[in-house]
């Protein structure tokens, strides 16, 4: 269980503004995964950061404005990780395997955010609600992108099978996350990938097509 004196980093360092913004993120993650958000104080986080609260409100005005730093980087690296993987290859049953894969890998390493999200009444806060539908569309419209050139389907069309993609990984990552220890992530996720390319490969390639 964290504390914060026990937890607590040394106080009277001077960073510069970026160091000390990431040193008050990093903190603040810390209380919010042991605490929940509701329960996380700004006085616990300042006193995780080793820092007065002045100095913590100096960076962000209050506690959503911490939660959402921490969400705005959190979709980033998402949306990133599922476009590297998009790229990785122009081989369509890699690209799904390495997109579920991205997908895993990015709930494996920020579960702690991804819990704080989705296992909490946190998206009915309309600021945290749009972070997470713009991260979804994003990655739907990257991989409508490639579900379009290659099997020649309307935009709409598209669209709508590359959200269902999105909701499956998400739906079922948040189901595995539930279950750590029952499959391995490796597994889960290619048996995912698996399930999702015999629906997508239905579609024939344009170019098998001519």
């Amino acid at each position: 269980m964290l504390t914060a004196t026990s937890a607590a980093r040394p106080r009277g360092t001077r960073l510069p503004r970026l160091a000390r913004r990431r040193q008050l993120l990093d903190a603040a993650m810390e209380v919010f995964v042991a605490r929940g958000y509701h329960a996380a104080a700004m006085d616990e986080i300042a006193e995780r950061a080793g820092v007065s609260k002045p100095v913590l409100y100096q960076h962000f005005p209050g506690k959503q404005e911490l939660y959402l730093a921490l969400l705005d980087e959190s979709v980033e690296r998402l949306v990133e990780a599922v476009q590297t993987a998009l790229r990785s290859t122009t081989e369509n049953r890699q690209r799904v395997n390495a997109t579920f894969a991205a997908y895993y890998g990015y709930v494996a390493e920020h579960r702690g955010m991804f819990r704080l999200v989705f296992e909490s009444d946190l998206t009915n806060e309309p600021a945290v609600r749009e972070r997470v539908d713009t991260a979804d569309r994003q990655c739907a419209d990257m991989i409508s992108q490639v579900i379009k050139e290659d099997a020649g389907l309307a935009d709409d069309e598209a669209h709508l099978l590359g959200i269902s993609l999105v909701g499956m990984a998400q739906v079922s990552a948040r189901y595995w996350l539930s279950t750590l220890g029952t499959i391995p992530k490796e597994a889960a996720e290619q048996l995912v990938a698996r399930l999702a390319w015999r629906g997508i490969s239905g579609w024939p390639r344009t170019t098998d097509q001519a």
